[in-house]
């Protein structure tokens, strides 16, 4: 197993610089997501990290080892791709078992008159046969890829790379082209694939619900650049910046242009449709920023029906009325989308609420979950 460290790493296009000077330190079994939306340079760092893209300038050292002028074969990695790359014309065992096939001990002239085979027969049968029940896969391994389903055919991807045995594991959105519920269902199996085996995995996606489930920590990305690297929950309610609190989060954080103004003593964040009043333990953080313009944030889970029973105790400071919009019953919850003097917001209710479209309702704010930026910088100010 080796860890993985990205050191000012960037990759050019031209006049486009996909990745821009991005650090980065993956640990020795750690699971590590790269998520951001198309386009963020997720997909590049990892083709660098897999050697299939040349990096402009910087390192890419995978356990003690700078890697940047070592071919793909021997940088002792195994790649999962997402339109899975199997042969037709091959069956599942063979799938499997074709690189370990393919590999051949150094000093035996090149490739293809190198006849001695890194791997023996019965090796490679042990391989194929530990990973195949470990993925459910004995019962299919006759079967082509034409005679498998989406999830089966993914499992066979990640059983080729798995009979490898490699330092690391890279990842690139597996999961897309599978239909939700197996999309859920081979989630879990990743991750529980991993406990077991406990090797370095870098995992690209822009799914940021994927990205919460099963990162041990997440970087996420945009132009680029790391926007904030660390654990899903830190992620999630302490984000750096306006981007970070927008894209991770389901339904997006709400984002509401305000005034910090302190009046009487105490501080209140002026949205011009409502104000609020900011609870003690934030006043320090904002304080710097009284009379000035800052971006006011809430998350959608952290608003709640004045008339459905709650923790958090309802005051003048924290009530704002809204008006219904349109409601999105999801089971458990309702999806509300609530406009107050022109702004919308969007608000995860509980169930229990009565609200109908049309409806004037109080909201609740929880005013110690509430996040504020700086408007020019985008920065989180708490």
């Amino acid at each position: 197993m080796a860890g993985v460290a990205l050191k000012n790493l960037t990759k050019s296009f031209n006049k486009v610089t996909a990745v821009n000077s991005i650090n980065l330190e993956i640990r020795d079994k750690e699971f590590m997501v790269l998520v951001g939306p198309s386009g963020c340079g997720k997909t590049t760092a990892l083709r660098m990290i897999a050697g299939l893209e040349e990096a402009t300038s910087g390192e890419i050292v995978i356990g003690d080892r700078v890697v940047n002028d070592v071919s793909p074969k021997d940088r002792d990695i195994a790649m999962v791709f997402q339109n899975y790359a199997l042969y037709p014309h091959m069956s599942v065992y063979d799938n499997m078992s074709f690189g370990l096939r393919l590999k051949r001990t150094e000093g035996g002239g090149p490739w293809p008159f190198n006849s001695k085979r890194t791997f023996t027969e019965a090796e490679i049968d042990r391989r194929v046969q530990e990973a195949a029940e470990m993925l459910g896969l004995k019962p299919l391994l006759e079967r082509k890829p034409k005679e498998l389903s989406g999830g089966q055919r993914q499992r066979v991807a990640l059983g080729r790379a798995i009979v490898r045995e490699p330092k690391v594991f890279l990842m690139d959105e597996p999961l897309s082209n599978l239909d939700a519920k197996l999309r859920v269902q081979t989630r879990a199996e990743l991750i529980k694939l991993h406990r077991r085996l406990g090797i370095t995995t870098v995992y690209v996606t822009h799914d940021q619900v994927e990205a919460m489930t099963m990162g041990d920590r997440i970087a996420v990305m945009s132009n680029g650049i790391i926007q904030q690297c660390d654990k899903p929950l830190e992620l999630y309610n302490h984000p750096a910046n306006l981007f970070v609190a927008g894209f991770i989060g389901s339904p997006a954080m709400n984002f509401v242009p305000a005034t910090v103004v302190e009046t009487g003593g105490r501080l209140f964040i002026d949205c011009k449709s409502f104000k609020v009043v900011l609870p003690e333990a934030l006043t320090a953080k904002a304080k710097p920023y009284v009379g000035k313009e800052v971006t006011f944030g809430i998350r959608p889970e952290d608003l709640y029906d004045s008339k459905v029973p709650t923790l958090v105790a309802a005051t003048p400071d924290n009530t704002i009325t809204v008006d219904v919009d349109v409601i999105e019953p999801l089971g458990n919850d309702v999806e509300m989308y609530l406009t107050i003097g022109g702004l919308q917001l969007i608000a995860m209710i509980d169930s229990g609420s009565s609200a109908k479209m049309g409806d004037k309702i109080d909201v609740l704010i929880d005013m110690t979950k509430s996040h504020l930026f700086d408007r020019e910088t985008e920065q989180a100010i708490y």
